[in-house]
């Protein structure tokens, strides 16, 4: 589908809900399902590019997820890095920067690795920005710039009467990138399960009863077609 540039939102972000439930339908295990998810994820990513979409911030991994079961959560670091190796050299090849939000550090040494390499090898790409929230919780990351502001004043580098908006978002993860326009939530599920709670107050929601694994390019062009049909107001009249 052609999309006239004045018509895409500038940032995407989406909650990738779904896979072990379409696992489930199909008599398989919860892996199989993150697997599916993983491929489409691939192809969301490489389509978003090719239509010019600026910024895409997906929800890989929550900090609440580590209470899923050891078997589970081991599959998924072996998935995260199978992901980051294969797609590393696509990302570079097609003008990608990937960028990781969250807290990399309870990783395993070749996870935080590989997030390192994947970051520095794109880092000078200029055509989507690839956002993966990997062990990443909203309210972590409101209390993680909390504590740097909190620094910034005890080291007398910041004026507490100089605290706005924009001292609060350039210690986000997000800093210097603009708020999502449109969120995405699959499954059919309707919450935001502690994701970007700062950077979503003005975003459009859209919800699809459909799991991740089956959410495809027609389905993307779908939600930009659904968003250009809202009118932002930004609290105004």
């Amino acid at each position: 589908m052609e999309h006239q540039k004045e018509n895409l939102p500038k940032h995407i972000a989406i909650i990738m809900d779904g896979n072990r439930r379409w696992s489930k339908q199909r008599g398989k295990n919860a892996i199989f399902g993150h697997n599916e998810g993983a491929r489409a994820l691939g192809k969301i990513v490489r389509y978003a590019n090719k239509i010019g979409i600026e910024y895409l911030t997906v929800y890989a991994f929550s900090t609440e997820n580590w209470k899923r079961t050891e078997k589970e959560v081991n599959n998924l670091m072996t998935l995260f890095r199978a992901f980051i190796k294969d797609n590393l050299k696509k990302a570079d090849s097609e003008n990608i920067r990937v960028r990781f939000l969250g807290d990399s550090t309870r990783f395993n040494a070749k996870l935080q690795k590989g997030i390192a390499e994947c970051v520095e090898k794109t880092k000078n790409n200029t055509g989507l920005t690839f956002n993966i929230a990997l062990n990443y919780g909203g309210r972590t990351e409101i209390i993680k710039a909390i504590k740097e502001i909190a620094q910034d004043i005890k080291n007398n580098e910041l004026n507490i009467e100089d605290i706005d908006e924009n001292i609060v978002a350039s210690k986000l993860y997000t800093a210097n990138q603009p708020d999502p326009d449109l969120l995405i939530r699959t499954s059919g599920e309707q919450r935001l399960s502690n994701f970007l709670p700062w950077q979503l107050v003005y975003t459009e929601f859209l919800f699809v009863d459909k799991y991740w694994p089956d959410f495809n390019e027609q389905d993307l062009d779908n939600a930009i077609i659904e968003y250009n049909k809202r009118t932002r107001k930004y609290g105004a009249n």
